[in-house]
C-alpha cells in the first residue's frame, strides 16, 4: 500500500506539473495516431493488387514477380504475389478468397469450374484481362515409352492434387483416349520414384522452360514423350514442341511434339465504382500501356508469346480491359505482332537478347 500511494501521490505531481492542457493533449495523442494508420492502412490497401501464382520456382511465380518489378508504382499501385499452388486452385482462390484479386488461369479452366455443381454463373464472377502465353505438355519417361499411347494403364504423376498440371495434364491425356493410374505427390517427389521405377511417368503442365525439369539429369534412361495434336481434340488445347534450346539435357536431336493450353490472366469480377474496380483499372492501365518493359531480356521469356488482344474464345473480358482495347484500337496495341513486323524489317537481325531488346526499342521509337 505504501509503494501504491507513493506512485499515486508522484503522479498526482506529474499531472499537477504539466497543467491541464498538456494533458489534454497526451490523452488525445493515442486517437490521432489511431487516425494516422487507418488512413494509413486505407491507403495500402487501396493501391495493392494481389496476384495468387503458383509453386516457387515455376513459371507463373516468375512472372508474378515480373509484375511487381514492372509495374510498382510507389502508393498508386502495388503488385503483391501470392504463392499458389497452380491454374487449378487459383480459379477457386480468385473467386472466393477475400483479397485476392488476380491469377493465373488457363482457357480450360471454365469447363473445370462447370462441372463443379457447388458453382453458380461462374463466367460472371471470373473472367480476364488478357491471354498471356501456352503451357506445353511435358511427359518425362523411360526410353521404352516411345508415346503417350503407351502409358495406358500404368502409374502416372500429375503433381500435387489441385494444381494445374493435375487438372490440364488429366483433361489432357482423357482428350487423347490414355487412360492411366493416376498419382499426385510434389514433382521433386515424382521424379525420385520415376528413376526407382515406381511410376512410369512424370507430368507437368507449365511454360517451357521449367527448372525442375531443366535441371533434371536424364543419362541415358529417360526422356520426353512424343505427345501428337490429334484433330479431335479440344480447341483450348493447341500444338507445341520441345526443342533442344529449351532442354538441352533431355531433347539431343528433333523438337519433341506435344500439345499446349493457353494461360490467360484471370481477374475477379469486382462491382463498377468500388474500390477494389478501381485499383484494377489502375492495373490495367499500367499493364498495357507498360507492356514493352516484359520484353526486357531480365524478364521471362514466355512474356514475348503475348499479344494483348488476342481473345479467348468462351471467356468475357474484364470491361476495363476491353476498355482500354477500345481507347487504343488505332494504336498499336505491344505484343507479338508489332514484334512480327520489327523483325520483318531487320535485313540483319542481332544475335543476343540484350541487342534484340534494345534494337527493338529504338525501332519503336523511331516510329
Amino acid at each position: 500500500m505504501p509503494r501504491l500511494a507513493t506512485c499515486a501521490a508522484l503522479f498526482g505531481l506529474a499531472v499537477l506539473a504539466i497543467g491541464p492542457t498538456a494533458g489534454a493533449r497526451e490523452a488525445a495523442a493515442p486517437e490521432g495516431e489511431a487516425q494516422t494508420e487507418v488512413a494509413l492502412g486505407e491507403r495500402m490497401n487501396a493501391s495493392t493488387v494481389t496476384v495468387v501464382t503458383g509453386t516457387p520456382g515455376g513459371t507463373y511465380f516468375r512472372v508474378g514477380a515480373d509484375l511487381a518489378f514492372v509495374l510498382d508504382d510507389g502508393d498508386r499501385l502495388r503488385i503483391l504475389p501470392i504463392l499458389g499452388k497452380g491454374a487449378g486452385e487459383n480459379a477457386y482462390d480468385i473467386r472466393f478468397l477475400r483479397g485476392v484479386d488476380l491469377g493465373f488461369v488457363r482457357t480450360d479452366t471454365l469447363e473445370q469450374l462447370r462441372q463443379d455443381k457447388r458453382l453458380k454463373n461462374i463466367e460472371r464472377h471470373i473472367q480476364y484481362i488478357a491471354k498471356l502465353f501456352d503451357d506445353e505438355l511435358h511427359v518425362i519417361a523411360p526410353n521404352a515409352i516411345k508415346t503417350v499411347a503407351d502409358l495406358a494403364g500404368k502409374r502416372v504423376s500429375f503433381d500435387v492434387k489441385g494444381s494445374g498440371t493435375d487438372y490440364s495434364g488429366r483433361a489432357i491425356f482423357r482428350e487423347l483416349g490414355v487412360s492411366v493410374e493416376a498419382i499426385n505427390v510434389d514433382q521433386p517427389t515424382a521424379l525420385e520414384m520415376l528413376r526407382k521405377g515406381e511410376i512410369e511417368a512424370v507430368v507437368s503442365v507449365a511454360a517451357k522452360p521449367v527448372a525442375f525439369i531443366a535441371g533434371f539429369d536424364p543419362g541415358d534412361r529417360f526422356h520426353f514423350v512424343k505427345t501428337p495434336y490429334p484433330d479431335t481434340i479440344n480447341q483450348a488445347y493447341v500444338p507445341a514442341s520441345l526443342s533442344h534450346a529449351d532442354y538441352p539435357k533431355l531433347v539431343t536431336g528433333e523438337a519433341v511434339e506435344t500439345v499446349a493450353v493457353g494461360t490467360i490472366l484471370g481477374v475477379y469480377n469486382s462491382p463498377k465504382g468500388s474500390a477494389r474496380y478501381d485499383k484494377l483499372v489502375r492495373f490495367v492501365d499500367a499493364f498495357f500501356g507498360q507492356f514493352d518493359k516484359f520484353l526486357a531480356p531480365q524478364r521471362h521469356p514466355k512474356w514475348r508469346e503475348v499479344n494483348l488482344a488476342a481473345s479467348v474464345n468462351g471467356w468475357t473480358r474484364f470491361r476495363p480491359a476491353q476498355d482500354w482495347l477500345d481507347r487504343h484500337r488505332d494504336q498499336e496495341v505491344a505484343g507479338q505482332p508489332e514484334l512480327e513486323r520489327f523483325f520483318r524489317s531487320q535485313p540483319d537481325r542481332p544475335a543476343g537478347k540484350e541487342e534484340i531488346y534494345q534494337a527493338y526499342l529504338k525501332w519503336r521509337q523511331a516510329r
